[in-house]
């Protein structure tokens, strides 16, 4: 809870999953957060996210076919 009222993960075997899909808004201004917060820090680095992939739509394809076992 963010008010301190109770505790939050007590060990590293709790683990926090948050499934934002379909929330733009929510991502653009968490990672908005985030980078001014690392802004002139190591934690900070200028990385291109634009991509031209063959197909527009099929966006995993950019990052390549798994190998199969």
């Amino acid at each position: 809870m963010i008010t301190g009222a109770e505790p939050g993960r007590i060990s590293t075997e709790e683990v926090t999953v948050f499934d934002s899909v379909g929330f733009a808004i929510e991502d653009f201004t968490a990672l908005r957060y985030v980078q001014k917060a690392t802004a002139a820090t190591r934690f900070s680095q200028a990385i291109d996210l634009v991509t031209e992939p063959e197909d527009s739509k099929d966006l995993y394809g950019i990052i390549g076919a798994p190998d199969l076992v």
